[in-house]
């Protein structure tokens, strides 16, 4: 069984994100945090749903240590500074960047970051000796957090390395959801790009939990 770790999953989408992988039995999970007691009080509280002890709480460094797989789900502002504390831990695995460079107040017009995209600021960061790929930025965490509620919505995954993207395909199968092959790392901008379009058509529509869907797949 493989361990997967959440940094910054004490946020929005990262508990929604483990308790999903936690209750599919497939994965080890690990919420990782800045204060190791949030970690473990979130840990708590998502086992105490899931009624069993199937999540940890650890620092972000220890679970980026422990995991085969890690994936970031932190603010963009917070985004380079915690893949540098974190950095040595990654070295040869696979990170799934959740991160969507939002620009607040105005969250929901498109931002395109210095890098391209915050995927490719990520794997620029790293380095080769981290296979980056993007996923899961377009998942409402309303929808994630809701065990009864089925979420239909694909998950568009981008990266330059094909083993890396089937991980993250996998895992979003785990959640529940379809996984879908979306290209390279280059076209990452366009996925984090329409979290902010979802978040637009959220507000006006008065909706909470906007998804893609691909139609006219087998």
């Amino acid at each position: 069984m493989k361990t997967v770790a959440i940094i910054g999953g004490t946020g929005h989408q990262g508990p929604g994100l483990a308790l999903r992988w936690a209750k599919s039995g497939r994965y080890r999970v690990i919420i990782g945090s800045r204060e190791a007691a949030k970690a473990h009080a979130v840990a708590e509280s998502l086992n105490a749903r899931l009624g069993a002890p199937l999540v940890e709480g650890m620092l972000n460094a220890e679970a980026a240590a422990t995991a085969d797989i890690v994936v970031l789900t932190v603010p963009y502002n917070a985004h380079s500074a915690t893949l540098e504390s974190i950095r040595t831990q990654l070295a040869g695995k696979v990170l799934v960047d959740v991160t969507v460079p939002l620009q607040p107040p105005k969250v929901s017009r498109v931002h395109i970051p210095p890098g391209g995209s915050a995927t490719a600021e990520a794997q620029a960061l790293l380095g080769d000796a981290v296979r980056v790929v993007c996923a899961f930025q377009n998942v409402s965490a309303t929808h994630l957090s809701n065990l009864d509620d089925p979420v239909e919505c694909d998950v568009l995954v981008c990266g330059d390395d094909k083993d890396a993207k089937a991980e993250a395909i996998a895992l979003a199968e785990a959640a529940g959801m379809r996984g879908l092959d979306a290209g390279p790392l280059q076209n990452a901008v366009v996925v984090e790009g329409l979290t902010a379009i979802l978040i637009g058509i959220n507000k006006r529509y008065n909706a909470d939990g906007a998804g893609i869907k691909v139609t006219g797949l087998p």
